[in-house]
């Protein structure tokens, strides 16, 4: 049985990318673009564990998460969805084909999520109109387009075997197994229709533009409502397009997703911590990227000046903070009174990134700021420099005086000038969060808190504490630029190259003429002419 699926399902592989390639033009067809319009790179992506298993859940109703079980984690840089870390192995294959017996075994075992799915009543093993029409309608959500006739017929032919084995469940299963193994249900292929005149832009079908918009948005494959809409050629325009995300925009699995994209962009989806603080600091972080993004619909960076917080009573008495009205057990927001602390920035979750040694780095949380903010490239260090080295200095044991006999090495201080004044600027957090006066175990060596940024559009410029760096950050004129870029490597896969720039510009400008909205910026990213639009590796 195993060697059938593998062979039908290799077989139907070409069948697939042509079927695809058929189907490229889609409601309306032309291929037309600006001449002065710039497209970037798309490559082939797959499916990150999270997206594979929410897709798995919308499509056949399985919230077992088995992409969580059986694939290898993503790599996060910070996005777990970069096409060209996204590697091919042949333990991937063979986790995919695990994954897929294993939700096709538990479709057939349950009589109702069976009846649902399938969506007919077959008339016995070889009732091939019942098994076309699931083939037909799982195929469109699977694939995310309508099968082709070859395809269908290439699926029906696994019904000989419910035949002999006298059992039409038998068939809903290896076309189960076969689907979830295909090459356009496992990644997201783009053809599209070549631009004249433009050598290598390809024009993509409705059927792309609602996957495009379905992923970057949700997270998971296109709601019914959202296929129709490709169907009827309701996705040609840019108004079009833009309504239909407003409407992916306005439903809760959009929340889910954006708070999912703050989680990966600050480094806190993964955090080391008991779970009940783990859990209670994600929290704390989801409800204020809601607020801000969802609810009060205001100024995006309220993110970062924000000076109140949502926490428990855990959260509460982790932070120092006594005066919580929420109860033994339930959140509230909490306003930080006379606390240092102010956004995102002074959550614990966030405070968490650039630990090192068993403590903060001052050196990795100004590289963090550094790239995660300010979207500033960060070199590598020299070789033969020893990253693993604790800092050391023959005359004190104060942190400060450690790393800056450390910076002092040879030719470590071009770097280091440029990341641990930043780091140190927030050192007062420990690696959980908490507040502190004084290095750990150090009780004479004070923590100032007194931090600088270099690089600034006014030159070098201090701060003091996380109120002070969420502060200069806001005003620095570079934070709008740099939540563009993550937001547009979030929904592309990949680092901008020279081809997106113009486009960049654009959405930064639109970003900050609108109150820096991020619901708008969502928008104008996907209304935009080039988001219907590839251009080849």
């Amino acid at each position: 049985m195993r060697n059938v699926v593998v062979v039908i399902s290799l077989s139907l592989c070409a069948c697939g990318l042509s079927g695809c390639e058929g189907l490229v033009k889609g409601p309306g067809g032309g291929a037309t673009l600006d001449p002065n319009t710039e497209v970037g790179v798309s490559g082939i992506r797959r499916l990150s564990r999270v997206e594979l298993d929410q897709t798995l859940a919308d499509v056949l109703g399985d919230t077992a998460s088995p992409a969580q079980q059986h694939i290898a984690p993503d790599p996060t840089n910070p996005y777990d969805n970069e096409f060209k870390q996204q590697l091919p192995s042949a333990a991937l294959i063979e986790s995919l084909e695990r994954i897929a017996t294993e939700v096709a075994d538990r479709l057939i075992a349950s009589p109702t999520r069976f009846a649902e799915e399938v969506g007919c009543t077959p008339q016995g093993p070889s009732d091939a109109a019942c098994l076309r029409s699931f083939v037909e309608t799982f195929g469109l959500r699977a694939l995310r387009r309508p099968l082709t006739e070859d395809e269908v017929l290439g699926f029906l032919g696994l019904q000989t075997f419910a035949v002999e084995a006298n059992d039409f469940k038998v068939g809903v299963k290896l076309v189960v197994m076969a689907m979830l193994q295909e090459p356009e249900f496992v990644y997201r292929v783009e053809i599209g229709t070549p631009v004249a005149g433009r050598e290598g832009v390809q024009k993509l079908n409705d059927w792309h533009v609602a996957s495009r918009l379905s992923y970057f948005l949700w997270g998971t494959t296109p709601p019914p409502w959202l296929l129709d809409a490709a169907k009827n050629g309701q996705l040609q325009t840019s108004a079009g397009v833009r309504s239909a995300a407003q409407r992916l925009i306005d439903d809760p699995r959009a929340q889910a997703n954006v708070e999912r994209f703050h989680a990966l962009w600050l480094a806190y989806h993964r955090l080391p911590h008991a779970p009940n603080l783990t859990s209670a600091m994600q929290a704390e972080s989801a409800a204020l990227v809601t607020k801000v993004v969802f609810q009060d619909k205001g100024d995006y960076f309220d993110l970062f000046t924000s000076e109140q917080t949502y926490i428990n009573q855990t959260l509460a008495t982790h932070y120092g903070i006594t005066v919580f009205s929420g109860g033994a057990t339930g959140f509230a927001w909490t306003p930080y009174r006379t606390a240092p602390r102010k956004g995102i920035l002074s959550h614990g979750s966030v405070l968490s990134a650039g630990a090192k040694f068993s403590d903060t780095s001052p050196t990795q949380r100004g590289i963090f700021i550094r790239e995660r903010l300010f979207c500033q490239s960060v070199p590598p260090p020299p070789p033969g420099v020893n990253v693993d080295e604790i800092p050391s200095s023959p005359t004190s044991n104060c942190k400060i005086d450690r790393y800056s006999a450390h910076a002092s090495v040879g030719g470590c201080k071009s770097c280091h000038q440029n990341f641990d004044p930043v780091g140190f600027g927030i050192e007062n957090f420990n690696r959980a969060g908490q507040f502190r006066a004084t290095d750990d175990g150090q009780p004479s060596c004070a923590i100032s808190g007194q931090g600088e940024l270099t690089g600034l559009p006014g030159g070098t410029q201090a701060f003091q504490g996380v109120v002070g760096l969420a502060d200069l950050m806001v005003g620095s004129g570079d934070l709008e630029a740099c939540t563009v870029k993550q937001v547009y490597r979030f929904a592309m896969g990949r680092r901008e190259e020279a081809f997106d720039l113009g486009l960049l510009d654009k959405l930064t400008a639109s970003f900050k003429d609108h109150n820096r909205s991020f619901q708008g910026l969502l928008l104008d990213l996907v209304s935009d002419e080039t988001f219907a639009f590839r251009r080849d590796e």
